[in-house]
């Protein structure tokens, strides 16, 4: 062995020991001979310290070394001096006497400093991903993520659940987004295409028997990438059979709350996770994955407004539009560049402007945003109309509320973009709670306006809530709705699922709305659908995204921060520099030929 210890694990209690250390030169001081070393690995850093008149030779070498050198040493643990201690380091109250040092391995000057915080371009860590994951957060992230995983494996394999691995290599169905596709060389013309879940295969191991099933899954969508989004992301699958909604969202909550308990208990979690049904997030916080931290809860006030003469309400409402809003407790003395600040958001999330009335002393006073509304003679409606807005909406002395006016789904879009403003300006989420919460009866389909067709919300294998059945030859497709379930946490969608359709004779149904015709039904889902008329339980899962939930709990603000070897928001690797051409030989053994771009 290079060491006989770890250098994050010495404490003064080790005081006396003779250890052998192994790792990275972090910080380096020479004070007049003395020379003083941080020396970092997995665990942590500890000071080791050169002395010319006890270590002569290993003083020598320790004048040459410099950052990220990798080396080995050989000393006695001492307590530090009294009032020499460092505080900020876990081994700050002891330093390594050196006698012995061996340079293991050189390295070139790093093209940024490795450190806790680093102000390095995120492009030029990415392309030196192995140095910048030496740095102490990015270490912590990776234990964090693997303390997550362990967590689950062990939680579910003691609830008698079957890890199994799926095919990565499999036939591209309609799914959602774009799949990536992978050339057969054997059979050319043909492609498989990389997962976007295991939707249709954990399906197929609930026929088989499996009953409980669950796999860390690797998952591919093509599609543009966010903060929260990439191309390839790492999630919990799960699926059960003989249950219902209730069964899952309740195991559910029991993993979440037991491992954020066990690797995250300086966490604020709040607990039972509440339950809502998909419309009352809506009607509340204008948002199917809203932030539950704070309040701003929504009021539609559009009776009170179609008795006022302002033309912009008027005219939403005569289209079958609504006005909405909320109040912002105490904050009616906003100053004008405060709500110019309000008004540029709404705008920027697509808007026409905001309205707002300040409620000051006993009564409120209307007041809007726009040129155009400044004119209006909705601003001259009497105390007594904006007191019963005010009364309405809950608002008191000292509020400001805030209306905006549109057509669905765009205002709640509107709506929820403020929501989010108003809560950072103000400062109102502690990024040390965690406020869960389960986002229910989705609606089972919605409207493509641009292809005119329905569009599954969650996915086709979805089953309608209870009753509902009946609906799917009706006419109001849009007000069904589906057995679907979402986890949402601080804003964020963390999970989704679904209890599933086990019939063939349903789930050709749901194809026929969707615009399937049997030859593609046959072609893209024939294997699941002939496995429905081989005794399908009942059964349906859940598919927590891991990315998601370890970047909730380190504070990052991109899943990037998370993962080992990330893409950019371009979908490129730095490192790797991918993705790249390949050789025309390549090309000729896949049968394929670049041609010129479509435009």
């Amino acid at each position: 062995m290079l060491r006989s210890a770890d250098c994050g694990s010495l404490r003064s209690e080790n005081a006396g020991d003779q250890v052998t250390l192994a790792g990275w030169i972090g910080r380096r001081r020479d004070h007049g001979g003395i020379i003083f070393l941080d020396l970092r690995d997995r665990s942590g850093a500890v000071q080791v310290v050169f002395n010319p008149e006890t270590a002569a030779d290993a003083t020598r070498i320790a004048e040459e070394v410099r950052g990220e050198w990798v080396v080995q040493v050989k000393g006695t643990v001492n307590r530090r001096p009294e009032g020499s201690e460092n505080p900020a380091m876990d081994t700050g109250d002891i330093e390594i006497l050196t006698t012995e040092i061996t340079v293991l391995n050189r390295s070139l000057t790093p093209p940024f400093y490795i450190e806790e915080d680093s102000e390095a371009d995120e492009s030029l860590r990415l392309r030196y991903r192995y140095l910048d994951l030496r740095r102490p957060p990015m270490l912590r992230n990776l234990t964090l993520r693997h303390q997550v995983v362990k967590y689950i494996r062990d939680f579910l394999s003691d609830r008698d659940f079957l890890e199994i691995e799926t095919p990565i290599l499999i036939k591209s169905t309609p799914e959602g987004a774009r799949d990536f596709l992978v050339p057969s060389r054997m059979q050319p013309g043909n492609f498989y295409a990389l997962p976007q879940s295991p939707q249709q295969m954990k399906q197929l191991l609930m026929v088989a028997g499996v009953e409980r099933y669950f796999q860390i899954a690797r998952c591919f969508r093509d599609e543009d990438l966010r903060a929260d989004r990439q191309l390839e992301f790492t999630q919990l699958d799960l699926e059960m059979s003989f249950v219902e909604e209730d069964d899952i969202l309740d195991l559910t909550e029991a993993l979440y709350t037991g491992m954020i308990e066990s690797v995250s208990p300086e966490k604020k979690l709040r607990k039972p996770f509440p339950r809502i049904t998909h419309a009352e997030a809506m009607e509340r916080y204008a948002s199917d994955k809203p932030d539950l931290r704070f309040g701003l809860e929504m009021t539609d006030v559009s009776e009170l407004a179609s008795e006022s003469e302002f033309r912009v309400f008027l005219s939403a409402i005569e289209g079958s539009g609504q006005i909405k809003g909320f109040v912002v407790p105490g904050q009616a003395g906003f100053v004008t560049g405060q709500m110019k600040d309000l008004d540029d958001t709404a705008k920027a999330a697509g808007a026409g402007g905001l309205a707002h009335i300040r409620y000051r002393g006993t009564n409120p006073v209307g007041q809007l945003s726009e040129d155009e509304i400044l004119q209006s003679a909705g601003l001259r409606m009497p105390a007594e109309w904006h007191q019963r807005v005010a009364d309405k909406m809950g608002a008191g002395p000292g509020d400001l509320i805030l209306l905006l006016a549109g057509h669905q789904p765009r205002l709640n879009t509107w709506l929820s973009a403020m929501r989010t403003h108003v809560s950072e300006l103000l400062e109102l989420t502690d990024p040390d709670v965690l406020a869960f919460a389960f986002v229910t009866k989705f609606p089972m389909f919605e409207w493509n306006e641009s292809a005119k067709r329905w569009d599954s919300s969650h996915h086709p294998f979805t089953a309608p809530d209870d009753g509902m059945e009946g609906e799917l030859d009706g006419e109001n497709l849009g007000d069904i709705k589906s057995k679907a379930y979402d986890l949402v946490c601080n804003g964020s969608e963390l999970a989704s699922g679904s209890i599933r359709i086990h019939n063939r004779q349903l789930q050709e149904k749901i194809f026929s709305i969707l615009g399937l015709s049997k030859e593609e039904t046959q072609s893209q889902f024939g294997q699941i659908l002939e496995a429905f008329e081989y005794g399908a339980p009942p059964h349906g899962g859940i598919a927590p995204g891991i990315d998601r939930l370890v970047a909730i709990l380190t504070g990052s603000t991109s899943i990037r921060d998370v993962i080992a070897f990330p893409k950019t928001q371009t979908g490129s690797d730095p490192l790797f520099n991918a993705p790249a051409p390949v050789g025309p030989n390549q090309l000729v053994e896949l049968s394929l030929r670049i041609t010129e771009q479509l435009e």
